[in-house]
C-alpha cells in the first residue's frame, strides 16, 4: 500500500473528510459497539463534538494501512 496521502485519494471517496461513528462502522463493516470501542480507546483517533464523535477519514485510512503491514 502507498502512503496515507496516496490512499486518501483512492479510498472511501464517497465519505466526507470527517466521519461519524455510523459512517465509521459502514466503512469498516463492523458493529456500532466495536466502532465506539476503537475510538474511545484511541485505536482510531477521533474527537468528541457535543454528543457525537468525529473521526478524520485520514485516521481511518491510517488504521487500515497499519493493520495490513507485515
Amino acid at each position: 500500500m502507498g502512503t496515507i496521502k496516496e490512499n486518501y485519494q483512492i479510498m472511501f471517496t464517497t465519505y466526507p473528510d470527517v466521519v461519524t461513528i455510523n459512517q465509521l462502522k459502514e466503512m469498516l463493516g463492523i458493529g456500532v459497539t466495536l466502532a465506539y470501542r476503537l475510538v474511545k480507546n484511541n485505536i482510531i483517533c477521533g474527537f468528541k463534538v457535543g454528543r457525537e464523535y468525529k473521526i478524520p477519514k485520514a485516521n481511518v485510512i491510517g488504521y487500515l494501512t497499519k493493520q495490513n503491514q507485515i
